[in-house]
């Protein structure tokens, strides 16, 4: 069978590049013959473009096509050009798109229904932030009912992370087609007992680690709060894993206004493994303030790591730590509580360890290799009917 996935990034940084690169490279390696296309966008914040992308990754052809940005924003979403003539002669068995308002989901449609192309479509969805402008939001919900009645409708299924996620997509998409399959964490890569990092990466010897886009939408501005809020004996230093989107000066401004930017640490996007399994084997806790999370897969990591977690009750998360049986939960936004939490993790050692110990008996089902079953049985699935 040839599946053809399509995504905006790949070989880049973010939670559906991971999911992508390693549902194709499972795929290819179980007998498929699987090909990905994505555009030449390594950093959509920056609108970073690249010409320098490997043709294979981990044995997956990977073919590349020019994005054109958005001409209005909120509205009309960046497009690749040439991947509807590219798909239209791919062969494809299936075609499994990923993600919610982005054009090349529409472009995969086009083809998919032309052609008569099973399509399979995983959408990350992301409700409208709540910080837009309301005329923003509104074209925001435009368009995911644009999505409903068009790739939606046309898609043989629609696949997301969670029941929050299938629940929210009920609104506007067929509750047929909706199937729930969760990510999954490369468990052999974190069986690795070395904790110590390679050389060249200093960090504290105590310290709470965050790992994701530094971003508006991550909660970040709380997380300095809450650091101001620890009594000072008890405070530790914050790592930050990922890159920038614009956010670190304003974080560094205001936990300087607090007196606590001597405790941020910032070691940007880390692609080696090694390093960043060490960074996070070693933390006192991962931290996740977000506003809101599809999923969180770097849950997942942490769970696979035995780091304890902290994390706000938004999006996704509660679903994924238990409602707080496998890591500590906060309500979104409030600092104080976030304080408190942090400080828990060592303060209640009987708790933490308790949370741990369910946390990895949980991620043990969720292998990689199990995701990618499932979606191969979905494609034999929808390539029959």
């Amino acid at each position: 069978m040839k599946i053809v996935h399509v995504t905006l990034r790949f070989d880049a940084p973010g939670g559906t590049e991971t999911n992508v690169h390693e549902l194709s490279r499972r795929q290819r390696a179980a007998g498929d013959d699987v090909e990905v296309y994505a555009s030449d966008l390594y950093d959509e914040a920056q609108w970073d473009r690249r010409s320098d992308y490997r043709p294979i990754v981990d044995g997956v052809p990977v073919h590349r096509f020019p994005v054109r940005k958005r001409l209005v924003p909120y509205l009309t979403m960046p497009m690749m050009v040439g991947l509807v003539d590219a798909l239209a002669d791919s062969g494809a068995d299936v075609i499994h798109a990923h993600s919610h308002r982005y054009g090349h989901v529409l472009q995969s449609t086009l083809v998919a229904a032309r052609l008569d192309i099973p399509l399979v479509i995983s959408t990350s969805y992301h409700p409208a932030d709540r910080r837009e402008p309301p005329l923003n939001r509104g074209l925001l919900r435009c368009q995911d009912w644009l999505f409903g009645m068009t790739a939606y409708r046309t898609a043989r299924a629609v696949v997301t992370q969670s029941e929050l996620e299938a629940r929210l997509l009920r609104e506007f998409a067929p509750a047929d087609r909706l199937r729930i399959i969760p990510p999954g964490v490369d468990l052999a890569e974190w069986q690795d007992a070395g904790s110590d990092p390679p050389a060249g990466v200093e960090l504290p010897a105590e310290y709470y680690v965050y790992a994701g886009r530094v971003a508006s939408n991550k909660g970040l501005p709380h997380l300095v709060d809450a650091l101001a809020r620890i009594p000072p004996s008890d405070r530790r230093p914050v790592v930050f894993l990922g890159k920038d989107w614009g956010e670190r000066s304003v974080l560094e401004e205001r936990a300087r206004r607090q007196g606590v930017d001597h405790l941020l640490r910032w070691l940007g996007h880390v692609p080696d493994r090694r390093t960043y399994r060490a960074v996070l084997r070693r933390a006192r806790a991962l931290v996740l303030p977000s506003e809101w999370e599809a999923y969180g897969f770097v849950l997942l990591e942490a769970m696979a790591a035995r780091t304890p977690i902290v994390a706000s009750a938004s999006g996704a998360v509660p679903e994924v730590l238990g409602d707080g049986e496998r890591g500590r939960l906060v309500p979104y936004g409030d600092s104080a509580a976030l304080a408190d939490a942090l400080s828990a993790v060592i303060a209640d050692p009987v708790g933490t360890r308790r949370r741990l110990d369910a946390a990895t008996a949980w991620v043990a089902q969720l292998d990689w290799s199990v995701s990618s079953e499932r979606f191969r049985a979905l494609y034999r699935e929808v390539a029959r009917r």
